[in-house]
């Protein structure tokens, strides 16, 4: 069997009294996308920055492409890409010159970064930039310039902090397409994220983190077949929070409230769209499958957490 590029066994951190990541383990294969999702505060960011060297942990074992860390930190830095949650780029230089400043701190030899950087820009939808300075560039830009940055070295394995958070629709699809294209080169990547759908669409596996504690594992798909039912109605409009005590909620096998919206989660909807049509015609109502934002209310509530 081949070694994970990434094992991660029985990691915890403490900050005081509060256990912020609680005996976690996982792994990620040559060529895999592990997506971690959950609330703020559920351990994520902290994870990342163990696995970078940035944090102690206080117990467990991470080894990363053959090696251990903290001890081999320096060889394995060497072998990664990351792009943090806030860019770190240098407002003074170029977008060309970020990144031949950034391939020197690998020790890399001048020539072969520079031989680089027209890819790297091309990668990124930048050629156009690389005279133009951080400041310069739209978020969208930032981000993929930050990811470019990250590729300098050729790394096996990329750590992506909520890489796409403060990006528009459009940008984030932009950013989708660069992340799949590095997938198919056979590159792993660990991502957090908050976005549902950008982990539906990237991940090949998710772990679900909450409180520390890892709460699930899997697929997917798999993940929302296993917790949910496969059906999904949402009913709002005028009178619909009174439908969370109505005789209605007998055709479903699991009822939420949720703002000014019902959500009914059922195994057939047929019977209850046909209820809420007869006896709520003015009920606007949504018939759709469960999906990873269903699982992740599931799993983790819908109360708001702070950040922290």
């Amino acid at each position: 069997m081949t070694e994970p590029l990434l094992a991660v066994r029985d990691l915890t951190r403490r900050y005081g009294s509060t256990t912020v990541v609680d005996a976690l383990s996982f792994s990620i294969a040559a060529g895999e996308c592990l997506g971690v999702i959950g609330p703020n505060g559920a351990g994520k960011t902290t994870t990342i920055r163990m696995c970078l060297g940035l944090t102690e942990p206080d117990g467990g074992e991470i080894r990363a492409l053959g090696l251990r860390m903290p001890r081999d930190a320096l060889a394995i830095k060497a072998q990664l890409g990351v792009v943090s949650q806030f860019d770190s780029l240098d407002p003074d230089f170029s977008c060309a010159e970020n990144l031949l400043v950034y391939g020197r701190y690998f020790g890399m030899p001048e020539p072969r970064i520079r031989e680089r950087i027209p890819q790297l820009l091309e990668f990124a939808a930048l050629t156009h930039k690389g005279d133009a300075r951080p400041g310069e560039l739209s978020g969208g830009m930032r981000r993929r310039l930050s990811l470019a940055r990250a590729l300098v070295n050729d790394p096996r394995l990329l750590m992506l902090d909520e890489p796409t958070t403060g990006l528009d629709p459009q940008a984030r699809h932009l950013m989708w397409e660069r992340l799949q294209v590095l997938l198919q080169q056979g590159k792993s990547i660990l991502l957090t994220t908050h976005f549902m759908d950008e982990a539906e669409r990237l991940c090949d596996r998710l772990l679900v983190l909450d409180h520390g504690h890892k709460i699930a594992e899997g697929r997917p798909r798999d993940l929302i077949a296993e917790h949910l039912e496969p059906d999904v109605v949402e009913a709002y409009g005028n009178g619909a929070l009174s439908l969370a005590g109505s005789p209605l909620r007998q055709l479903a096998g699991r009822t939420e409230v949720s703002g000014e919206t019902v959500f009914f989660y059922t195994q057939d909807a047929a019977p209850l769209l046909e209820a809420l049509g007869r006896e709520h015609p003015r009920l606007r109502t949504l018939h759709r499958p469960a999906n990873l934002e269903d699982l992740f209310l599931k799993l983790t509530g819908r109360q708001i957490r702070e950040d922290g």
